[in-house]
This record gives C-alpha cells, structure tokens and sequence, in this order.
C-alpha cells in the first residue's frame, strides 16, 4: 500500500470530522425546531440558558448543553454568556418563509437515517422503495424542504419568466400541477391567481388528503385535489400544467410526457421545476450535487424503481437529459425559462 501524503489525510479528516459534526447536529436542530426555541431566542436574545429555558418552557441543563452545541456549529450566537441570533442565523432558522430556511432539510436528512434499512436491502435485490412505504413522515419532510423556494420564487419569479402564461392565469386559466405533493405549490397560484381554476394531482393518497385539508383551511373555492398518476390523470384542456420537483421520481416520465401533452391546449405550457444540475456527473461535484445526489440515492431512485417502468431518472439528470425525456411526449420547444442555485425551471411547449 502506497503510503499516505499526511497533508491530504488531514485535510480529508478534518472534512470528515466536520460532516460528523453536521449529522449529529440534525436531532439537535429538529428538537431546536419543535420547541421553538429558535424563534423564542430570535424574540428574546441575548440571553442566558436560564432566562430561554423559562422563556421555552424547558429544563435548564439540558438547555445550556443545546445552546453550547448550537454555538460551537455556528448555528447560534455567542458572546459573554448570552446567546442569540444573528440575522442571518435567524434567516436560515427562525423564519419559516425566509428563502434559505432550511429546517425541512434536517427533516428531510432525518427521513433519510430512518429510511436506511429499507434502501439497504434494495441495494442487494435492485426493487424500489414505494413513496408511501418510505420511513417516517418524508412526504411531510420533502414539502416542507421545497416550501421555502415555491413561497419566495413561484409567484414572483417561475411564472413570470413562462411566455404568455401571466396573462392567462390573470385572465382565468385552467391549470393542473401534477405531482402537487402535500399541495404547497398549487395553493401558492390559487391564492395569487383566484380567476384561474387549479386541480392538483398526486399518486399518493395521504398526500391528495393532507393537501385537500391544507386547501379547505384557506378557504380557497378555485382548487381541488384528486388522486391519480401523471401518466394517465383525469381531465383536460389545460393552459398550463405544472410539475415541481417530480418528474425525476417518476416511474416512466416519458409516459407522463406523452399524457401531459395530450391534456394540455395546443397553446398550452408545461412548466417543469427540477433540481438544478449540470449534464455531467463532473459538473454536479460540489455541495448542492452531494446534497441531491444523497437524497437520490434514498429516495428518487428508489421511487422510481418501485413504479412502472422505473427509469429512475435520479435527482441530477440535467437539462440535457430532462429535456429528451419532455421531447419524447410530443413537446418540439424546450428551454430553461429560470433557475436558483437548487432548482432549474425548464418551459416545454
């Protein structure tokens, strides 16, 4: 064995050691979450341990060693015994709508741990792991990963950059999101568009329910949910179509492109928001691709291969890959209408 450059070695360990750090940090920063204990410390900082565990409700002890680990990650402001937040740590974990709180990326990396077995074992006999059989509540946790993005970007920016849609959906469009999850997205444009008409679609039962609860509790009479597949979903003659961070989960996309473009109008668009990727796996090494291609490999793929077909597209296929998938269904036009750092916003025509 070749002998190991020291230098190189330390520098990987000290990665190692800080991606330790990360993971340990995820059950802490969960707890921190449901107690509230960032939005109280963003309230009521600088602070001691006593006065936030009496403003929380909590237990002394085992807040001053919470408060230590979040101070040591940075998570947390220290200076002289007291804690706070700073504005940014505040952005990233207090503000539910702040566009980089990432509190559903703990949940989702949480989802991950627990789903392990159950990926393990389709390591070794290559079936899939079906959406609604994965560990935990992960639908929840991936809902509330991706809302921060659709609440700052989907309105103000994704829709705007479509040719021609903002005029229709002001006007009154018929519009389905398929994939719609838990809904997030789907009651985000009705409440932005209220002369327009939205279904969202989902194969996930207790997704469809979860997203008709969330829709009666905004009183919002322009939107309905149903179940069913993006490959044969009732219903047509839509202006638009929406799929959000989905279509790489499929089972057989190239299926739900053909369908989509038939249920579409013939001036109709399909607005398709993937993870943002380069078309080369050489392109995608750096954090946002280890982040994706982590949770593809515990829950895209995994997805995919459980339904139909499973061509298990993964969550960093590039736009190059994504737009031959959209092709196949009959669609002649593809380009990137928008993008974030995390999402590429493809319009398909």
């Amino acid at each position: 064995m070749t002998q190991p450059d020291e230098t190189i070695l330390n520098e990987l360990v000290t990665r190692v050691l800080g991606d330790l750090g990360g993971a340990v940090s995820v059950p802490l920063v969960r707890i921190g979450d449901a107690l509230d204990l960032y939005r109280t410390l963003a309230r009521i900082g600088p602070v001691d341990a006593d006065a936030l565990a009496e403003a929380a409700g909590c237990a002394p002890r085992y807040l001053r060693e919470w408060l230590a680990a979040q101070a040591a990650s940075g998570y947390v402001h220290h200076e002289a015994g007291r804690f706070s937040l700073t504005p940014e740590q505040a952005l990233v974990f207090a503000e539910p709508d702040s566009p980089v709180n990432l509190i559903g990326a703990f949940d989702t990396a949480a989802a991950m741990a627990e789903n392990q077995a159950k990926v393990q074992a389709a390591f070794t006999t290559g079936r899939g792991v079906a959406w609604g059989d994965q560990a935990g509540c992960m639908f929840c946790a991936v809902a509330r990963l991706f809302r921060p993005g659709y609440v700052n970007a989907l309105v103000q920016d994704w829709l705007p950059a479509l040719d021609g849609v903002l005029d229709k959906l002001k006007a009154g469009a018929a519009v389905a999101d398929v994939g719609c999850g838990h809904g997030l997205s789907t009651i985000l444009m009705a409440q932005a568009f209220p002369a327009s008409r939205f279904t969202g679609y989902d194969f996930h039962p207790a997704s469809i329910a979860a997203a008709t609860a969330h829709a009666r509790a905004h009183g919002l009479p322009n939107l309905r949910f149903e179940v069913g597949r993006a490959q044969d979903f009732d219903g047509g003659g839509f202006d638009l179509i929406t799929c959000f961070d989905c279509l790489h989960d499929m089972g057989d996309p190239e299926a739900a492109a053909a369908h989509i473009r038939r249920a579409l109008k013939d001036d109709g668009t399909w607005m398709v928001v993937e993870p943002m990727a380069g078309d080369r796996l050489e392109d995608n090494l750096n954090p946002v691709g280890r982040l994706y291609y982590s949770a593809s490999t515990m829950i895209c793929v995994p997805t995919s291969l459980a339904q139909e077909t499973g061509l298990a597209l993964g969550a960093q296929a590039g736009e190059r890959r994504l737009a031959e998938v959209i092709r196949s269904g009959g669609f002649t036009r593809v380009r990137r209408a928008a993008q974030t750092p995390l999402n590429m916003v493809l319009e398909a025509t």
